[in-house]
Order: structure tokens, then C-alpha cells, then sequence
């Protein structure tokens, strides 16, 4: 049977469901998930956000599909992107595209540009570093005695001071930028609320890339500014809009999935005790923990840029999509037993971060920095222990990606 996009915006709300669909359980997608991967894995939903339609994929080898296709197109400035943010339409029509808004050929040059900050070796070299930030903090914690909130604690402050230190961002203002993140994360913040948070960190970056333009230092902005002036991909608001990206994603992420796999391990004391009497574990478990959570779920959205089949299913030119990266995670048909934690599954082949051209640059770091404060973390404080009920705890449902906003522990 072959589907297309038919309808006025009101019977479109009237015959699909809302999207985002809420997590009943902290510990698994939402419920429709499941449903629509049997009964219909490319089907139709209506954003909460402004009442218009998207395609929903949610089948492992589909969402592989369309990340994969030269026919969609990343662009959110394109009639038809499933938004999630109230975005004012004259700030959309203005905004430099991210990185991860981009199609080819600018994405490929700029991130061609990146990928040597990233890679396997470059990242093995922030080793020590990272270490070092991470035994401070736990230092800090020991210190001063539980219970404490291992967000606050632990789990913002490490990856925000690693992607400071990389991008060459001073640490001292990350109170302002942790703000301006989690307001431009937040789905239920009004259009001028985003619109301000976007505009207060592009102002930030926009006076630290002029400072590098003027006098480069030691870091991944100034690097690329270097090489930008040898082979020309970006112009000064390309970098500032590259850094934004960098910072919001580079602490964001990490932090989320330090403090949720932290409470999974913890929920499940048979698993955290296999990683704890054998520590080459820990890298399935990283990669199961990511699999599991699966974050950034609807961070995949895309438009078709002309007619394509998925499936049995025809999306038209024009039609948005979104590729659940949380319901392919949970597909039945690639992982036995999807909704339970298995910290000795296989699960390299997860989408956590991404599929295709677009997927996560900065993956390399993200493993590292979980595989480092969870072995750390637990080899430490090895009586660590909830100091709050799990039904107490509020996660970030309004959020686009995934967490829990508290995490009191003890020891």
C-alpha cells in the first residue's frame, strides 16, 4: 500500500497522533513506539509544536534509509522541516545554517575541516586531561560529603570544562551558556525566549572568534580559523554558528548521558556489578547505555527533496520526517530484547549517534568521556548509592535531548 500527505492541516491533526510521544517508564521510549514499528513503521504525526505534519520512521533499517538518502535534505530552512522549536520566521529566514543543517557541498567542506579534532588518536590524546578533570570533581565530591546532585556535581561540569578547554571557551562563563543551552533544548519555551537564547550565545561567540580571528591561541576555533584562511569554506558567522553548535552539543549530550547512565547502573546493581568486577565490560556497556537511552531521539529531522519510498510507503517532495533514533534502538528485529539493559550485548550497530554524512562528529570524545567517569566514578566511591526515591526524580521530557535535571546520590 503506498501513502502520501493528503489533507488540510486540521484533518491532519484530527487523524494522527502528537508528536513528541511521553516516556511513561524512565527507562524506555515511548509506549506508540513498538506499536508503530509492526503496524506501521513510516507513518504520520502532527507537531505539538505548531500543529503541522511530519512522517515518523521508526524501524531500524528505514531510519538507516532515509539518514542515508541524497534525496533528503538536512536544511531547516526548507517549507516542510519538522521543527521543534517555536522559531520566529523571520529569525528562521536569517539564521546561518549549522553544521548539521547543512547538505553537501558546504557540510562536507567545513566538516572535512573538523575531522581531524576528532579522530581516534586526537581524542586518545585528551586522556589525561580528562582524567584529571574528572578525579578534581570527584575530589570535590568526596570533600564535601553526600548526599550531593551528581548533575551539578559530576555530570555538567566535566563535559563542559573538556569543550571549553577544546573549542577555547573560558570555563568561567559557563553559567551563562549552560542557561542559553537549556533554554534553546527546552521545546516548550516561547518563540522569544529561543529567539533570545540563540541571540545571547551568538553574541558571546561572535566576540570570542573575532578575539581568535585577531589573536589565535591553542584550540579548535582558532585552528579552523587558521586553516579557513589557507582554503576558504566559512565566513565569520559560519565559525560562530560552527562554535555555538560545538559548545551546545559538546556539554549538552555528554552530561545527559553521564547522569542517566549513571541511574541506570545504579537501578540495575547485577549489571553495575559485572562492570565493577570486570572492567572490560565497560565499553559494551557504554555503547548499550547509548543504545538504551538513545537521547537525542528526534534530532534526526529531514525533508524530502523529491518523491521517495521507504519501505511501502511513498513521502512526497516537500514532506518532513523524522527518523527516531530512540524506536530504530528498540527495533525487535536488530536487538533481542530491546527494552531490557544488557551491558553484554553487542550493540555497536545502535543509531545513537546518527547514521550518514550527518552522523555525530564528536562520537569519539562522547565514548571517552562516559568509558573515563564511569570507570572512575565506581572504582571511587564504589557505595554510591540513589538519595532519592526513582518516582521523585523529574527527567527532561520538555527537553530535546533526553535527562534528568537532578540526580541526588550518596555513599
Amino acid at each position: 500500500m503506498t501513502q502520501s500527505a493528503e489533507g488540510t492541516r486540521d484533518e491532519v491533526a484530527e487523524q494522527h497522533p502528537a508528536f513528541p510521544m511521553v516516556r511513561t517508564c524512565p527507562f524506555a521510549p515511548p509506549q506508540e513506539y513498538a506499536k508503530l514499528r509492526e503496524t506501521e513503521p513510516v507513518s504520520r504525526a502532527t507537531l505539538k509544536v505548531n500543529g503541522k505534519p511530519t512522517w515518523l520512521v521508526t524501524k531500524h533499517e528505514h531510519v538507516k534509509e532515509v539518514l542515508g538518502d541524497a534525496r533528503v535534505s538536512s536544511n531547516l530552512k526548507l517549507p516542510g522541516y519538522p521543527h521543534q522549536f517555536h522559531i520566529p520566521e523571520e529569525m528562521l529566514q536569517s539564521v546561518r545554517l549549522m553544521l548539521l543543517s547543512m547538505d553537501p557541498p558546504h557540510h562536507t567542506d567545513q566538516r572535512r575541516m573538523l575531522i581531524p579534532e576528532f579522530t581516534a588518536r586526537r581524542v586518545r590524546e585528551m586522556r589525561p586531561r580528562i582524567q584529571e578533570i574528572v578525579d578534581e570533581r570527584i575530589d570535590a565530591m568526596l570533600a564535601s560529603g553526600g548526599p550531593v546532585d551528581l548533575v551539578t556535581a559530576l555530570a555538567l561540569p566535566v563535559p563542559s570544562l573538556v569543550i571549553c578547554e577544546l573549542i577555547g571557551v573560558p570555563y568561567e562563563d559557563h553559567n551563562q551558556f549552560e542557561e542559553w543551552s537549556a533554554l534553546m533544548m527546552n521545546r516548550d519555551i516561547s518563540q522569544e525566549e529561543y529567539g533570545a537564547a540563540v541571540a545571547g550565545l551568538d553574541r558571546y561567540l561572535d566576540q570570542l572568534v573575532t578575539t581568535k580571528e585577531n589573536a589565535p591561541g591553542d584550540d579548535l576555533i582558532s585552528r579552523f580559523i587558521e586553516k579557513n584562511r589557507a582554503e576558504p569554506v566559512a565566513d565569520h558567522t559560519d565559525i560562530v554558528t560552527m562554535a555555538r553548535l560545538m559548545l551546545v552539543g559538546g556539554h549538552e549530550t555528554s552530561a545527559n548521558m553521564i547522569a542517566l547512565g549513571v541511574l541506570a547502573l545504579l537501578e540495575h546493581p547485577e549489571q553495575l556489578d559485572a562492570v565493577k568486577n570486570d572492567a572490560a565490560l565497560l565499553p559494551r556497556a557504554i555503547e548499550e547505555l547509548l543504545r538504551f537511552f538513545s537521547i537525542s531521539d528526534s534530532g534526526t529531522a529531514r525533508v524530502a527533496l523529491e518523491d521517495i519510498e521507504v519501505g511501502t510507503t511513498t513521502i512526497r517532495a516537500g514532506e518532513g520526517i523524522l527518523a527516531l533514533n530512540n524506536a530504530a534502538n528498540h527495533d525487535e528485529a536488530v536487538f533481542h530484547d530491546p527494552d531490557t539493559l544488557d551491558i553484554r550485548r553487542e550493540a555497536r550497530n545502535h543509531l545513537a549517534f546518527g547514521y550518514g554524512i550527518h552522523q555525530c562528529i564528536g562520537q569519539n570524545l562522547a565514548r571517552l568521556e562516559l568509558e573515563i567517569v564511569y570507570g572512575t566514578l565506581f572504582r571511587r566511591i564504589p557505595g554510591l548509592r540513589l538519595a532519592a526515591p526513582l518516582d521523585e526524580l523529574q527527567f527532561k521530557d520538555d527537553a530535546m535531548v533526553y535527562g534528568v535535571y537532578e540526580l541526588p546520590v550518596t555513599w
